[in-house]
């Protein structure tokens, strides 16, 4: 039994959401050859003050009006 975990960054709709884990039970089916039954999905919506990228927290991603301290 295929048992997948998803990790993204809050912030996503129901609707993409119910896409994204359609699109991979499909996938999975795909590739194999298990009944959707069979498939299990978890999505972990990570909150993007505590999750970081390259030394920077999601949430400043973009924010011009943070500068570094010298």
């Amino acid at each position: 039994m295929p048992y997948i975990t998803i990790k993204l960054t809050e912030g996503r709709t129901l609707d993409q959401k119910r896409f994204l884990v359609n699109s991979v039970t499909d996938s999975i089916v795909n590739s194999l050859g298990v009944t959707p039954d069979f498939v299990r999905i978890e999505l972990v919506e990570l909150k993007k003050d505590i999750f970081a990228v390259g030394g920077e927290l999601v949430c400043d991603f973009g924010r011009s009006d943070l500068k570094e301290e010298e």
